[in-house]
């Protein structure tokens, strides 16, 4: 394994990571926090462009760190005992929230209200069937997996169709990924049923579907037309494009195990 990421808050930019201990749910700390409006319902990056030009960082297991482009950040500790709110989160329901001045700085460098958010309880978010789920399986804020898995060799393959077509590359960053691996034959990952990654083992619950977030530069926060312009060329089908996969730990009854960057990679084939 080449890189580790963790997102604190959903849709903000992560932080590189060397180690981590992962949950049934996914690395610890992993979209434990998400934005949403007045309504209660969930606002990610792909609605508001801003909330990509936040970072967000782990200080210790009850505090994350908020920074904006310009050096601005603020401190959060985690809402325990908190009177709950509800939110639009599939399968989640309710969910207490941050300080009121988390929430007006996040409102005031995104340029919108918005509401931070903190999941208490990730066993009660079931990840869903028609995503791969198993009877007793969860997850964080993530949209459907615990864990995203890319492939430096899957990226190079894309990285030359976009050339070839006139395009400019975009880096790995962009699909947000929690676990990267290099390897030698791009797109391996998407036969793969099993994975063990150093001490963890993990099941394949499906590819992952790209959306419009891949196409907004961190740096600009513009949309361009990389990478779903040549996804769509090269790996579309069920009228959508792929790039990934994602996994859930098994056998973490015994509780959490250790990740770290350097751990062996060891893929199984699917079988039929």
């Amino acid at each position: 394994m080449t890189e580790l990421w963790r997102y604190p808050v959903k849709s903000f930019g992560g932080e590189a990571v060397e180690s981590s201990p992962v949950e049934p749910w996914g690395l610890e700390g992993d979209r434990r926090w998400g934005v949403v409006g007045p309504d209660g319902f969930p606002v990610t990056a792909r609605e508001c462009h801003e909330l990509l030009g936040l970072t967000a960082s782990q200080v210790d297991e009850e505090t994350i760190r908020l920074t904006a482009r310009d050096g601005d950040s603020i401190l959060v500790e985690t809402p325990l005992g908190v009177p709950v709110v509800p939110v639009g989160h599939s399968r989640q329901g309710f969910a207490p929230p941050a300080d009121q001045d988390v929430s007006e700085w996040v409102s005031q460098h995104a340029g919108r209200d918005l509401r931070l958010v903190w999941q208490e309880d990730p066993s009660v978010r079931r990840i869903s069937g028609a995503h791969g789920g198993e009877e007793g399986e969860s997850l964080s804020l993530a949209d459907t997996g615990p864990l995203l898995l890319t492939s430096e060799a899957s990226l190079t393959r894309l990285s030359d169709w976009i050339l070839e077509g006139g395009g400019e590359p975009v880096p790995m960053s962009r699909f947000r990924p929690n676990v990267v691996v290099d390897g030698d034959e791009p797109f391996a990952e998407d036969g793969w049923g099993f994975v063990t990654i150093g001490e963890v083992r993990y099941r394949r619950t499906e590819l992952c579907d790209r959306c419009v977030m891949t196409q907004i530069d961190t740096g600009t926060l513009q949309t361009g037309k990389e990478p779903i312009r040549t996804l769509a060329q090269h790996r579309r089908w069920d009228g959508t494009t792929w790039f990934g996969i994602r996994l859930v730990p098994v056998g973490l009854e015994g509780g959490p195990a250790q990740v770290a960057v350097g751990d062996e990679v060891v893929a199984d084939e699917e079988t039929s």
